[in-house]
């Protein structure tokens, strides 16, 4: 029997990290949430949660070395997920009450504000996930997952050109406009939405997740 895969929820004080520890948990990794940088590094799957201000997020990982830690792991094919504003902060720049910072730029995109009757989206929707996706694999069209959110990425710039390499994997939801709701690319996987609150659904994504690493 293989091992279960070590699964590092990094804590940089921007996340909900304990309910992201059993929901993690109940799959059967084997979890840790710390802000190591060498435990971080060398997990099978690294998961980055995000609750609050893109700025301040941002600011939170790079005092923790976490922008270092995402792009190692990038460069080297390690599977990193970010959840909620951990997607966010994927992108290359934000934009909150007028105020432009900076993200990682992993994707190109700007993360702005929600333009619906009702902000922030809270409470359950759907999504619409390519036919070719891994992360909702085993789910169908009418599952719902938990969103809490006032901004997001409405659109999709980056594509691939080079035939040896898959284009990413793009889902979508709804909320006033169509937002980017999930993200499946080489190793970095996001979703928008909370996974660690979205019930079965949630649980089967997270296992689809550490199925693949």
């Amino acid at each position: 029997m293989s091992s279960p895969k070590k699964i590092v929820v990094f804590d940089y004080g921007f996340g909900n990290v304990r309910s992201a520890e059993r929901a993690l948990a109940r799959t059967g990794a084997d979890v840790e949430i710390t802000r190591d940088y060498d435990t971080a590094m060398n997990a099978d799957g690294l998961l980055v949660p995000g609750v609050g201000a893109f700025a301040a997020c941002m600011q939170g990982l790079k005092e923790a070395r976490g922008d270092w830690i995402v792009g190692r792991r990038r460069a080297g094919g390690r599977p990193v997920m970010g959840i909620c504003v951990g997607m966010q902060i994927l992108f290359a720049r934000g934009i909150e009450h007028g105020v432009e910072a900076e993200g990682l730029d992993e994707w190109p995109g700007t993360v702005e504000p929600l333009q619906a009757d009702i902000v922030p989206h809270m409470g359950w929707n759907t999504v619409q996930a390519p036919e070719d996706t891994e992360l909702f694999a085993g789910l169908g069209p009418d599952e719902r997952f938990y969103f809490v959110h006032s901004y997001a990425v409405h659109d999709w710039a980056l594509e691939s050109h080079n035939p040896s390499i898959a284009a990413p994997k793009v889902t979508w939801s709804t909320h006033g406009e169509p937002f980017v709701a999930a993200v499946e690319n080489g190793a970095l996987w996001a979703t928008q939405f909370h996974p660690e609150k979205s019930g079965d659904a949630g649980a089967q994504l997270l296992t689809n997740w550490i199925g693949t690493l």
